[in-house]
């Protein structure tokens, strides 16, 4: 990454979209179109300003994109998975390196059980019903947030000369 402004202005812009997407899953369950469009068409600029080739950089970031949606489209269509979590994440797919994508899977994965425990619990003691819906976007966001905050860091130290 070359440490430009522009890059952590869009990384910027991309943790501000993960937080509309957890409080708007929070409160509708459901993570809107356009948003995920944005974080999807927000890519291709972060990958100018990062300096990526298009070969193979731009086309591996591509290409585990659209392996993470079939993949959770899969499991969309088993109803285990929202539509609006499997565009985030192959959204996110976009920007994130293989390993870092990985990274974010498995932070996502630990948050989203820990998440659905106590969704699950308080559901239960308040309705005595067992059909919680999760807002899963809560996790998503959650570890996008936290596998960016180095490049957020770095940004600020850049800007502020801290």
């Amino acid at each position: 990454m070359q440490g430009n402004i522009f890059v952590y202005g869009l990384v910027g812009a991309l943790a501000i979209a993960l937080l509309v997407a957890a409080f708007t899953d929070i409160r509708r369950r459901q993570i809107d179109n356009w948003l995920n469009a944005a974080v999807a068409l927000g890519a291709p600029a972060f990958w100018w300003a990062s300096g990526l080739s298009v070969w193979p950089d731009m086309v591996i970031q591509v290409a585990l994109a659209l392996a993470t949606f079939v993949a959770l489209a899969g499991l969309f269509a088993l109803k285990l998975m929202g539509g609006g979590d499997v565009k985030l994440l192959s959204a996110l797919a976009l920007w994130l390196a293989p390993m870092t994508f990985l990274k974010l899977l498995v932070v996502m994965s630990l948050l989203g059980g820990l998440l659905t425990i106590i969704f699950a619990a308080w559901h239960y003691t308040v309705t005595r019903k067992r059909d919680a819906k999760i807002p899963y976007g809560v996790a998503i966001a959650s570890a996008g947030l936290i596998t960016l905050a180095p490049v957020l860091e770095a940004g600020w130290r850049s800007v502020t000369g801290a």
